[in-house]
């Protein structure tokens, strides 16, 4: 068996408390062949970059490395964060492209690859994560690093137009070229993807997921919609009934519903026409007022771009206006939370809730909405009202699937999900929980790295 190494912008550390299914995932894997794990510390060093730091745990070597000041800026607060991420959400309007930041991207790509040429050997298989590292392979190839490399993508990938309006885009996402196979969430990514490959880089589609490079080499790209944990989650799910910040939870609802949202503060989650799709429900369906509660929590996020602060600031008017002109006495119909709490009682607070509203202008996967799905109590689960813009609504049929943009629909969907019998809910919470189970984390990592086993064949 080939030893694997991972790649990643961050590295789950054996001792880390805060590691959540993909590194769960990852570490399983490293485990079964042995392997190195490696990525940025999360340090930011007083002079340059290029500090390593090296341990080991059960088979698995963790290299780490650490970024100055000025790398960090650029890198990861500036072309990583102000740049990418808002244009794979279809997000021009939002893109900070500077070409300051974008050397410094190029530049910390090629220290990684620096570091880790020297650790690669050729019958290795090597797996890259994510948009902070599109270019690795490419960086690799020209270090003469002739390992298997993979490369999957955890967010969207949006439309060869929107690619194109990068400046320079080719540097980045024609780099996507030199890996071996290159991973998406959906269908629909792997095709925009082809579509990029043909119409911006003069390349061919030789058939679906085997593409040719002008220059005639030839790689393989395919769809791997990423799972949960589907049966571990159900089980912490059952136990953090006793927690006791669930059970007050629950005290506190008395005999009403609870919707609940749980959302890292983002942009891109559709959280302002969240709010505005709830109002609509109080205002459209006034013989249910006072049977449900939201709850939105939305941990605060890359709180130094002004474009975060931003929608913090809307939200927190929101819930106010909201519940100014809805409450009661005795009911609050927002609660809304800015703050993170352990995987174990979030599965709780998604058991007590008859709603998961999942509804995000884009999203790659969406997670929530499966770990909603596996936290539910199988006798008397909830339902999930999921934006068809997320990966999840591929898979998830038994969600009430809505337009995020649609706040009557929206609204009218959450009526629809309180009001449901039982037995329907049972009827769409098996389906759903029947499909997170049978392609669980587990499958996807197995299936992802036989596909890269292969993809010279």
């Amino acid at each position: 068996m080939s030893r694997l190494v991972v790649v990643s912008n961050r590295v789950a550390l054996p001792d880390s408390s805060q590691n959540g299914g993909l590194a769960t995932a990852l570490d399983a894997a490293l485990k079964e062949a042995g392997g190195l794990w490696f990525g940025w510390s999360g340090k930011v060093a007083r002079g340059h970059s290029g500090e390593l730091h090296r341990t080991s745990a059960e088979g698995i070597d963790y290299l780490t490395i650490d970024l100055s000041r000025e790398d960090y800026e650029g890198y990861y607060n500036g072309f990583s964060n102000r740049t990418l991420w808002p244009l794979l959400h279809f997000r021009l309007d939002l893109v900070d492209y500077n070409a300051t930041t974008q050397a410094a991207y190029r530049g910390v790509n090629a220290l990684f690859a620096e570091h880790l040429a020297r650790e690669v050997r050729d019958d290795d298989v090597v797996w890259i994560h994510d948009y902070h590292l599109l270019p690795l392979a490419q960086e690799l190839r020209r270090r003469g690093v002739r390992a298997r490399l993979g490369f999957f993508l955890h967010v969207p990938f949006p439309s060869a137009d929107i690619i194109a309006g990068l400046p320079h885009h080719e540097k980045t996402f024609g780099a996507l070229a030199a890996y071996d196979l290159v991973g998406f969430q959906t269908e629909r990514d792997l095709e925009r993807f082809q579509d990029y490959i043909r119409l911006f880089r003069g390349g061919q589609v030789v058939d679906r997921g085997q593409l040719r490079e002008q220059d005639g080499r030839c790689f393989r790209a395919n769809a791997f919609p990423i799972g949960i944990d589907a049966r571990g989650l159900s089980a912490l799910a059952g136990n953090a009934m006793r927690i006791a910040s669930v059970r007050r939870l629950q005290s506190s609802l008395g005999s009403r519903a609870l919707a609940i949202g749980v959302d890292r503060l983002d942009y891109s989650k559709g959280l302002p026409e969240r709010f505005r799709a709830f109002e609509r429900f109080l205002d459209r369906h006034p013989d249910q007022h006072g049977r449900l509660t939201y709850l939105q929590i939305a941990p605060v996020s890359r709180g130094g771009v002004a474009s975060y602060r931003a929608l913090r600031q809307e939200l927190e008017q929101f819930a106010g206006h909201i519940n100014g002109g809805h409450a009661d006495p005795d009911w609050t119909p927002v609660r809304y939370v800015n703050r993170t709490y352990p995987h174990a009682t979030l599965t709780g607070f998604y058991r007590l809730a008859r709603i998961g509203l999942v509804t995000p202008l884009r999203d790659g996967m969406n997670l929530v909405a499966k770990e909603f799905v596996a936290a539910q109590d199988p006798e008397d689960p909830g339902a999930l009202v999921l934006s068809i813009f997320a990966g999840a609504a591929r898979e998830l049929d038994g969600a009430l699937l809505i337009n995020p943009f649609d706040s009557d629909g929206v609204a009218d969907a959450i009526s629809t999900a309180l009001k449901m019998p039982v037995e329907a809910r049972r009827e769409r919470w098996q389906s759903m929980m029947t499909r997170i189970c049978d392609y669980d984390i587990h499958a996807w990592r197995k299936d992802f790295l036989r596909s890269l086993e292969h993809a010279r064949d």
